[in-house]
């Protein structure tokens, strides 16, 4: 199963949904893509669609994904990079009104520049991106939350 997340952001993402619905009907794609779409309004009778899921539904579809495709969001690309799957990244873009500002091009950046996740870009073929999620081998991800809080904890014990 492909998980596919567009997050809890209010305003829309067709445009990943748009691509991910057009390799499944070429069958490019050929298993179940499950899609937690949040206020991106879609159809399809091809993805298996879910508005918002409860954290403990979020957590098993991350858990069964093959792959994972997100909106370039940090708490859905941390999740899969915790569960220790394939993540593609997919920033939101001002341009298309699909985000306020283009933040997430930077989170994408660094995170595939230490070779954590893949990422798709405007003007990509997700295909070509998805054929190299078959051979990745993603660097496993650390949070520096452990050393953020024993800097601040020396800071304060110290002050």
């Amino acid at each position: 199963m492909i998980l596919v997340v567009l997050g809890t952001h209010e305003l829309p993402f067709t445009r990943l949904l748009d691509e991910v619905e057009r390799l499944k009907r070429t069958n490019f794609i050929k298993e179940e893509v499950v899609v937690q779409h949040g206020h991106t309004p879609y159809a399809s009778e091809l993805l298996t669609l879910k508005t918002f899921v409860t954290y403990e539904e979020m957590e098993a579809l991350y858990e069964k994904a093959s792959l994972v495709i997100t909106h370039a969001g940090t708490g859905s690309v941390i999740t899969g990079l915790r569960k220790g799957k394939t993540v593609i990244a997919a920033p939101r873009l001002k341009k298309y009104g699909e985000h306020n500002d283009d933040h997430q091009l930077q989170l994408v950046e660094a995170f595939t520049a230490q070779g954590h996740i893949l990422s798709w870009h405007d003007g990509d073929r997700l295909e070509a991106v998805m054929n190299q999620a078959k051979h990745f081998v993603p660097k496993a991800f650390h949070s520096g939350k452990h050393r953020l809080q024993q800097i601040l904890t020396d800071f304060i014990d110290h002050a």
